[in-house]
């Protein structure tokens, strides 16, 4: 009898794990894949982490978070300044004065906000859906060029399809800046996100290719309590009905040459390109290997039973969703946490807070 069943070695798990461990409590970690880490498991190849399931890019401002990491793995200074490439014209991302000298070829801040400001204007009252809300923060060029086509490859659909609050804000920032991200702290483990995991779970006993769902009757009685970090809906056999995700696929190629983009992250933002990115894996850590690996992301439906990526977070699944977590509250012996169990685009630093969070709760009990 183990006092923790965990279901899922991704960082909820593993964080979760690693504290009930500490704590003097007995746990086994079940995965269903064939490695450990979820989604940021990184594959290495020549020398080079490869993210196996997409980019994954370490930031935060949670001073508390970044203690904790830390005391696992050391970060490198990797800062992710991505660049967006609309028919052959690159552009840096985020929207900047970088961005806008391209765009329109100025150099100064109060001529990138009067554009800005009399496109905007092509949108009257509430916008009514993503296009309209979109333009109403950006104007027409910066939708058209870096907004309009990546997104509706991403979401499958029109922009016109899609509701207003999937973008509730864009960043502009009339600055040279090309860090992508606002918060105070940013890296890349060095030696890749495996290390990580494999701190975390350090000691503790781990099955791989294990899929709880599928063996429930053999493992529901081996813990005093569960922790449960798949999808919610599939936990409850679907028995309400379906909750939406998009799917993603990933090609990825060895190449025979020593820098391919020059950059870890392009960004392909017209609607003809079927992927939304490629990725050069090396770049994430600084790499000099003489060969390089790219992934190019496609994004796809997703059907039962494959991976699930970006919950589709619209008026029906939030409903769904709901009920299915009614449900959860009355399984007195079962935890739900993570992406999802909880049906939510996580960061990675929120992963980790929520985890610290309910374990420390648990724990108190």
């Amino acid at each position: 009898m183990y006092d923790y069943l965990i279901v899922g070695s991704g960082l909820f798990g593993a964080v979760f794990a690693h504290e009930a461990k500490q704590a003097g409590k007995s746990v086994l970690v079940l995965e269903r894949r064939e490695h450990v880490g979820g989604n940021v498991y990184c594959e290495e190849k020549d020398g080079i982490n490869i993210h196996k399931y997409g980019a994954h890019i370490f930031h935060t401002s949670y001073e508390d978070v970044w203690a904790y990491v830390n005391r696992f793995v050391n970060f490198n200074n990797f800062i992710n300044s991505p660049v967006a490439n609309y028919q052959g014209h690159l552009y840096n991302l985020p929207f900047n004065m970088n961005t806008f000298r391209e765009l329109w070829d100025i150099v100064m801040p109060a001529q990138a906000k009067a554009i800005i400001a009399e496109q905007r204007k092509a949108i009257k009252g509430e916008p009514q859906n993503l296009e309209e809300q979109a333009i109403s923060l950006v104007g027409t060029d910066i939708y058209t060029k870096l907004i309009k086509g990546y997104t509706e490859k991403q979401w499958g659909r029109s922009c016109t399809e899609l509701p207003a609050f999937i973008i509730k804000r864009l960043p502009v920032r009339y600055t040279f800046d090309n860090n992508y991200f606002n918060d105070r702290y940013q890296g890349i483990p060095v030696g890749g996100y495996n290390k990580l995991i494999e701190a975390l779970l350090d000691g503790i006993e781990v099955r791989t290719g294990v899929d709880y769902l599928k063996e429930r009757a053999a493992y529901q009685n081996v813990a005093k309590k569960i922790v449960y970090t798949g999808s919610i809906d599939e936990y409850f056999d679907y028995k309400l009905g379906q909750l939406e995700y998009r799917g993603l696929h990933f090609e990825t190629e060895r190449l025979e040459e020593e820098n391919h983009q020059g950059v870890a992250v392009v960004n392909y933002t017209e609607r003809e390109i079927p992927y939304t990115r490629i990725i050069e894996h090396k770049h994430f850590e600084f790499g000099t290997q003489p060969v390089t690996y790219i992934t190019r992301e496609y994004p796809a439906d997703w059907h039962r039973g494959e991976e699930a990526y970006y919950p589709v977070n619209n008026e029906r699944n939030q409903k769904l969703y709901q009920q299915y977590a009614a449900l959860a509250e009355q399984e007195e012996n079962t935890i739900f946490g993570g992406r999802l169990a909880e049906y939510k685009y996580y960061d990675m630093d929120d992963v980790i807070k929520s985890a610290l969070e309910r374990v420390k709760i648990e724990l108190a009990k």
